[in-house]
């Protein structure tokens, strides 16, 4: 529970505890709070258990530790029915980068994927030849600019 507490902290919180309490009254303090944390502890246990009956034989086996998101979505990739492994892997997110910055900046890449290389799709959902460059640079007249919002930025 307590697994980053050193011993400095421990003799810290001893020498604290007697100073405040008083060694006569110490004992009956540590029994207070230790009778304290043993009825919170069966307190939640009495909690999840009657969760646990009323949700029913579909989620025997639930787990109150996977409500960490964290946890939940580790215990969902582990869990490969969607096939999100092959996605994953079939996917090198630095090599589409590269490649789109090369489009943006108007160099000449040798792609070496002919899927994804040939052609790629715009956010507007048309396809784009990333191979060809326009003849003259294109500006923008101040009437095709989007209209400056400074609480966006």
């Amino acid at each position: 529970m307590f697994n980053d507490i050193g011993a400095l902290e421990i003799v810290t919180l001893v020498v604290l505890a007697v100073l405040i309490f008083g060694p006569d009254k110490l004992p009956k303090v540590i029994q207070d709070i230790s009778r304290t944390i043993r009825k919170i502890r069966e307190f939640s246990d009495s909690a999840k258990a009657d969760i646990r009956e009323e949700l029913g034989p579909e989620f025997k086996d639930f787990e109150f530790e996977d409500l960490n998101p964290k946890k939940f979505i580790r215990k969902q990739l582990d869990n490969d029915e969607l096939g999100l492994k092959e996605i994953r892997n079939g996917f090198d997110l630095k090599k589409e980068m590269n490649e789109v910055a090369d489009a943006v900046h108007g160099r000449d890449s040798d792609f070496s994927d002919t899927s994804s290389g040939a052609a790629a799709t715009s956010s507007a959902g048309a396809r784009v030849d990333m191979q060809k460059k326009s003849a003259e640079p294109r500006t923008l007249d101040s009437a095709d600019r989007p209209p400056f919002d400074a609480d966006a930025t």
